[in-house]
């Protein structure tokens, strides 16, 4: 089977030892591809892509995200009609996701930007303790990174709920869906948003949404830029109804150098890293994902585009 594999040029060539050592066999091409386009019969790809490229591939039969998020494929013109889309459902992405939520809301909790301050004063003072019981943490997006977050939150004693598009039940949790967003808001003192991307949710970060928290909240993004309105965010910040954001995404990226967020003193900032894709762990699901293709069988993780994830 021939595949495109399309990524940054650093990345690249984990990809290609960790498919290859699985299946020997497979015929992988770096894009672009200068071949003969009826070769290719799968693309395992990322952001950067020219969806318009992929109608090159008249036997084009799968494609397979190189992450958790696939808004990046579903954009126009999308996938070839009848061209199925996968995305990857991994442990060690779910994990490092988790890991980064609950850096960021210990971070606040703990008042760790408050003690760098007073580090950098040189003051010696001991803040209120905070009450872990009473810190209430709100998740948007209840999938596999959600829901991963909120059990590992709730086991260290926070009080979790969570919103979804359609009512879920997990542990331990209080959960929401629908129309009953803005009763989850006003319970909410760090707001964390693991939403996929979709018509739905961009832009759902605004001013509404924003004032709707309680007064000196925190909001944590690691889902996409485009959930966010930056200026609202910004204007939250500046104005205390926003005690404190960790972002890691933004919109556009790269996050150009006069961004406001590079030097905001409430925001702790990351390059899209939160959660990185390891070619080695994921590399068993796009094998199996390749065979079903292959063979005309039900695919893992195959994603809906009517809800766009």
């Amino acid at each position: 089977m021939a595949v495109l594999l399309s990524t940054k040029a650093a990345a690249v060539g984990d990809w290609e030892a960790a498919l290859t050592a699985l299946d020997p066999a497979l015929v992988l091409h770096r894009h672009p591809f200068a071949g003969d386009p009826s070769e290719i019969e799968a693309v395992v790809m990322w952001t950067g892509h020219d969806l318009a490229d992929l109608r090159r591939y008249p036997n084009l039969r799968l494609v397979v995200s190189m992450g958790a998020g696939v808004d990046h494929l579903l954009k126009p013109p999308g996938p070839p009609p009848g061209v199925p889309v996968a995305r990857l459902v991994d442990t060690r992405l779910t994990q490092a996701m988790s890991e980064w939520v609950l850096l960021n809301v210990l971070r606040f909790h703990r008042q760790d930007p408050e003690y760098r301050a007073q580090q950098a004063a040189r003051i010696w003072h001991e803040l209120p303790a905070p009450d872990t019981a009473r810190r209430r943490i709100g998740i948007l997006g209840l999938g596999a990174l959600g829901a991963d977050a909120a059990r590992k939150l709730v086991a260290l004693g926070f009080p979790v709920s969570g919103w979804s598009r359609r009512p879920k039940a997990i542990e331990g949790v209080a959960t929401y869906a629908g129309q009953d967003l803005a009763i989850m808001l006003r319970q909410t003192d760090i707001l964390v948003c693991l939403l996929p991307l979709t018509p739905a949710t961009a832009g759902l970060i605004n001013k509404d949404l924003l004032w709707s928290l309680p007064r000196g909240a925190y909001l944590l993004n690691a889902a996409r830029g485009a959930h966010m309105s930056a200026p609202c965010v910004l204007r939250a910040l500046d104005r205390g109804q926003l005690a404190g954001a960790a972002l890691d995404v933004f919109d556009p990226e790269p996050l150009p150098a006069d961004s406001p967020f590079w030097t905001h003193p409430k925001v702790v900032l990351t390059p899209h890293a939160a959660s990185v894709t390891i070619p080695s762990s994921v590399a068993p699901q796009v094998i199996e994902n390749l065979r079903r293709a292959r063979s005309g069988e039900s695919l893992l993780n195959l994603v809906d585009p009517a809800t766009g994830y």
